[in-house]
């Protein structure tokens, strides 16, 4: 018969309207009722999915994207929903940081698996670096990936000057990401969860991360609680113990920024670009910031009747980012 954990899955991914998940778990449970012993109530259990396959018309493989409707009262105004259609492919980021993700995706996809043994995936991230390295984006190409929709949080309505109210704005997202699976994106988190101990801090301040602590300590949901911050060393040291991964996202390589700018300027073309002259402009700029450099290149280049960016455009339009960004 199905272990406490699977009747929980089964019953958490109807509620999530996941399908491919459901039938997948019903199959563990088949399968574990055929190794003892019950060959009639596996067959006929594999018969029934196989029949709810058929209706529904699709193969099981295909999880449908999670029926969400808009949040209604006061929840509208503190989550912005979306549905990125991303993928892993779309972020240039440094290996290292690229393996976390993987690895965070394969154990999301494998979830049911640890669980039978007893052990939970990675769902609690905290994304840290500086600004325009990726870290808003990887929410998206984690839900685009396993489907999800994407939570943003508003921190600028949750947070409040009234006493107690932030906490219970604070608990209303919870309530949501236990109700439905998604991905929630606390981002500039610093603002929810900075040091304690910082002389401006206030009580009300240290009331919300105390709020914040527990309900990440008693978060048990099937959603991932994605978290991105510019200063982490404003962030309480409280905050990193309660993610499962802290991921930092560095500045672009010299390889990265080739990348970056190749991937962006795909539909125009780089050849001809001499590299060793773009690596001498790139060094200390964001990956947002290349990608704006390349754009204003790849517009410079149509307007002037060309077909492809020179590198002369390519050099005044890195150049005018890093003027830009005070370098």
């Amino acid at each position: 018969m199905a272990t406490a954990d699977q009747v929980k899955a089964l019953v958490r991914s109807h509620a999530a309207g996941d399908e491919s998940r459901f039938y997948s778990v019903a199959l563990q449970v088949a399968a574990r009722a055929a190794r003892s012993g019950q060959s009639k109530f596996a067959q006929e259990l594999r018969e029934l999915i196989d029949e709810a396959k058929s209706a529904a018309g699709r193969p099981s493989r295909t999880a449908r994207p999670v029926p969400v409707t808009q949040p209604r009262g006061e929840l509208a105004g503190l989550l912005a929903v979306s549905y990125p259609d991303l993928r892993l492919s779309d972020l240039t980021v440094e290996p290292t940081v690229r393996e976390r993700l993987e690895r965070v995706l394969t154990e999301q996809h494998q979830a049911e698996r640890l669980r039978e043994h007893g052990f939970r995936p990675m769902h609690r991230l905290l994304l840290v670096g500086s600004p325009g390295t990726g870290k808003t984006m990887t929410a998206g190409v984690l839900a685009g990936e396993l489907r999800l929709p994407l939570f943003l949080i508003r921190l600028e309505v949750l947070i409040t000057k009234f006493m107690g109210e932030t906490a219970a704005k604070l608990r209303m997202v919870f309530d949501a990401v236990e109700a439905t699976r998604g991905v929630y994106l606390f981002d500039e988190v610093d603002a929810l969860a900075g040091d304690r101990s910082s002389a401006n801090d206030v009580g009300e301040i240290r009331r919300v991360l105390n709020s914040f602590l527990q309900f990440l300590d008693a978060d048990d949901s099937a959603s991932l609680i994605v978290a991105a911050s510019n200063h982490p060393q404003l962030l309480d040291r409280a905050v990193f113990r309660r993610f499962d991964a802290v991921v930092e996202y560095p500045l672009p390589t010299r390889e990265i920024a080739r990348e970056v700018i190749k991937q962006r300027l795909s539909t125009l073309g780089t050849k001809g670009v001499v590299w060793k002259q773009i690596d001498e402009v790139t060094a200390g700029l964001s990956h947002a910031e290349l990608t704006l450099a390349c754009e204003h290149a790849a517009k410079e280049a149509l307007l002037s009747g060309l077909d492809r960016v020179t590198t002369g455009m390519l050099v005044a339009a890195l150049r005018g980012r890093r003027h830009a960004a005070g370098g």
